[in-house]
């Protein structure tokens, strides 16, 4: 599917005409209309919450009062921003998940939990059994997305969408409600906070930084944060982020927010699960039609 934040799908019709099929009783436009945006929904959650089952749940959730409130679009902006509006809102709402309780965090103890984790070398020490460049890169993958705990769920969605989604601040402004000049600063403060973290911590930014994802592994499997026969990030993908987005280096003015930026877009484009069989038998139940008076 084409990326719905681009410029060029705003000139793609396929939504508005899959809706109105879909209004008019039609099941296969509706199950095509939750296959182009399911995969879309399902990374912004993953982002937003951290861990995969309660982005599962989140992106169900979702759908469901998309299809719900279906109905009731009626043109008068386009269903990319109907449809992310629901998205965006939904989740800023949604009350702290598990993940976000245990490991949301300020940047400066966040340095300080990684700081006291301690530095082995996970090749020579850990034999085999498992893939260790894979473990790695899980560690990376889990550690990045931790960063953003660190940020309030407003910068977090702003950052999600303006950096791995490669928004434009006027299609930023418009999902978040906001003026553009207050999406660019929000993003701005948000890609410093992110940038000057990983400038100041990361090793794969600087090889002289403190934390090394490979001498991390083992300690986070020995504590249960990393499970190498379940990863929870490094799977289920076909893409990376720089394969779904118009990347651009232009916004970026140095070196170090070059460097930070191609390492988010580095990040796997997750393969969401299937919500279309689900959705389909759930609105094809009595209880849930009576519950939204769908006939």
């Amino acid at each position: 599917m084409e990326n719905p934040f681009t410029d060029i799908y705003t000139k793609d019709k396929t939504d508005e005409v899959l809706i109105e099929r879909a209004v008019s009783g039609e099941s296969q436009a509706l199950e095509e209309l939750i296959l182009r945006h399911q995969g879309w929904v399902y990374n912004i959650a993953l982002r937003m919450v951290f861990n995969p089952d309660d982005a599962k749940d989140v992106t169900q959730e979702v759908l469901i009062k998309i299809i719900t409130k279906l109905s009731s679009f009626k043109g008068e902006s386009s269903f990319r921003t109907w449809v992310y509006r629901i998205v965006i809102n939904h989740i800023l709402n949604l009350k702290k998940s598990t993940s976000e309780i245990t490991h949301s965090d300020n940047f400066e103890s966040y340095a300080k939990s990684i700081d006291n984790c301690p530095d082995y070398e996970i090749h020579s020490e850990m034999g085999s059994g498992f893939n260790a460049d894979a473990v790695v890169e899980e560690v990376k993958l889990s550690c990045m997305y931790g960063m953003l705990l660190c940020l309030d769920r407003e910068q977090r969605i702003v950052f999600i969408l303006g950096v791995l989604f490669g928004v434009t601040d006027r299609t930023g402004g418009e999902l978040l409600e906001i003026t553009k000049e207050n999406f660019r600063k929000k993003l701005s403060r948000a890609r410093k906070d992110i940038f000057s973290f990983m400038n100041n911590q990361c090793g794969l930014m600087k090889k002289s930084n403190p934390c090394q994802c490979s001498k991390k592994a083992k300690a986070l499997i020995d504590y249960g944060a990393v499970n190498p026969e379940n990863l929870m990030f490094n799977k289920n993908y076909t893409r990376k982020m720089k394969d779904i987005i118009p990347v651009t280096l232009r916004k970026y003015t140095d070196f170090e927010e070059r460097k930070a930026y191609r390492l988010f877009i580095d990040q796997p484009f997750q393969e969401s699960p299937d919500y279309v069989r689900y959705l389909k038998n759930l609105i094809n139940t009595e209880s849930f039609k009576d519950t939204f008076k769908i006939n």
